[in-house]
């Protein structure tokens, strides 16, 4: 018996295109999923997209865009306080109806998932929507609601969840994740973080310039994947709004007195308690698969339980691909499309296309911005490059005077040997808008000579990287305003 399709949000009519049987099934409806099904359908594939749960992913219902649109409305928050900092200017602004700030969040969540991806589905006519739970068979065939699906190809997408701490008692408080978190509507007094990643980050500043008693807690402090140095000036630049880190900690036990909860750590000296009204739990997110019968379907797993995938996106059964976050790795949502079109082209035509994050840049939406692309120090270190370093702070930028804003720093890493660049780091106001630059000379084997020769426009803060190039060599406080 061949389970039929259903409607998605109203997304499309009923369809059956392939008559029960598919050139290729994908399982899961977020943005690694509509990018493989829409890849494989202009490839002359009938597709059956499987779904479970609300169409269109993390990314626009509870990750980027909320998170992005939340970050922004914070921003205007702070900019007015910041506008002391030009002579003549007095500025304010306050939050007056939080939940109008969520509300109108929600709103424009609902529309892009609708323009985005419901809507999306109705152009093609090949691509058959099918709601309902996916599971593998003790065979390897697949099945939705335990009904068999015919597909000659199939494509895991399921994404990923929040991860959980391991706290004794952190399944008995009202914690919250940074799904709940974005939902509301009601600010708390206080609120303690635990994960200092990208998404404890950006959601406690967001909150702190909200008007709201922020503290994060991590075992290695703020942003523990970045350069040292990003992680030590973007803590002070915290610190002056007010937040409060602690690190250097193991978790002992959280637990809820009354209308707080109390979380007990072990530092140095002993057993303290952390107390605060609300608990944002962001350690992480952990792929969606223990409900897929994956072991049975000879379909192994990595060490994080993501899907264990080569450098085509194939599994390890015949057949069986997989991409974006479900395989555990560079889980950004352009990521997860770029692999899943890598999958669904290899899966339709033969496996002649390969994975490339070399030039994958990342960025976290604090402000200052995190960007990043290539290797850290240590990264390069490991590797066995001869590592060579610029830093260059951003009271070295034009840009950042005129601004009267000088927050951040640039890190280049070159190969000693060859000049060429491996990797860019930038904190920065604007550090999402300058990190393409550096993608593309690292991606085209530039070396840091030929970027400190390239011509860049005065007055912006991606200037910034010609001149950390040009640090490699010379002091650029040497220089006039346009030189070198």
């Amino acid at each position: 018996m061949h389970q039929k399709t259903v409607k998605a949000d109203d997304c499309c009519s009923v369809k059956d295109p392939g008559g029960g049987n598919y050139d290729l099934a994908v399982i899961g409806a977020g943005s690694a999923g509509f990018s493989a099904a829409i890849t494989a359908a202009d490839e002359g594939a009938q597709v059956v997209l499987i779904g479970h749960g609300t169409i269109g992913g993390t990314c626009v219902n509870v990750g980027c865009v909320p998170s992005k649109a939340l970050i922004r409305a914070a921003e205007t928050l702070h900019v007015a306080h910041a506008a002391e900092r030009f002579d003549g200017i007095e500025a304010s602004a306050r939050v007056t109806d939080w939940g109008a700030t969520v509300r109108q969040k929600q709103d424009l969540v609902d529309g892009l998932r609708k323009a985005k991806y419901s809507d999306v589905l109705k152009n093609y006519s090949s691509v058959a929507y099918l709601e309902g739970e996916a599971v593998f068979s003790e065979d390897g065939k697949l099945t939705v609601n335990g009904n068999a699906v015919d597909a000659r190809k199939i494509i895991i997408a399921t994404g990923t969840r929040p991860s959980m701490p391991s706290i004794e008692g952190i399944e008995d408080v009202p914690f919250l994740t940074s799904t709940t978190a974005l939902e509301l509507e009601t600010l708390p007094a206080s609120l303690l973080v635990i994960g200092a990643g990208y998404i404890g980050a950006e959601i406690a500043q967001v909150f702190a310039r909200a008007g709201v008693a922020v503290t994060i807690i991590s075992r290695r402090g703020l942003l523990p994947e970045a350069e040292p140095e990003i992680g030590e000036a973007l803590t002070g630049y915290f610190e002056d709004e007010g937040i409060t880190l602690v690190s250097g900690i193991t978790y002992d036990r959280i637990e809820a007195r009354g209308n707080s909860i109390v979380l007990t750590v072990q530092d140095e000296i002993g057993l303290r308690e952390i107390t605060s009204e609300k608990v944002l739990v962001a350690t992480g997110r952990t792929p969606n698969t223990e409900r897929l019968n994956l072991a049975s379907a000879g379909i192994e797993l990595t060490a994080n339980n993501g899907v264990k995938v080569d450098a085509q996106m194939r599994s390890t059964r015949d057949g069986v691909y997989a991409a974006g976050d479900v395989t555990g790795q560079d889980q950004f949502v352009y990521m997860a499309a770029y692999g899943a079109k890598i999958a669904a082209k290899n899966a339709m035509n033969g496996n002649s296309l390969s994975y490339d994050n070399s030039a994958m840049p990342a960025v976290v939406f604090t402000d200052p911005q995190v960007a990043s692309v290539g290797l850290t120090e240590a990264q390069a270190r490991e590797r066995g490059f001869d590592v060579r370093t610029s830093v260059l702070t951003l009271d070295n930028v034009p840009r950042a005077l005129a601004a009267r804003d000088t927050r951040g720093l640039i890190k280049l890493i070159a190969d000693a040997k060859t000049k060429k660049l491996i990797g860019a780091h930038i904190l920065a106001p604007e550090g999402s808008d300058s990190i393409q630059t550096a993608v593309l000379a690292i991606k085209m084997g530039m070396t840091y000579e030929e970027l400190g020769a390239t011509i860049f426009p005065y007055l912006t803060t991606v200037e910034g990287l010609k001149l950390a190039a040009q640090t490699f060599d010379m002091d650029v406080k040497m220089l006039s305003c346009c030189a070198g």
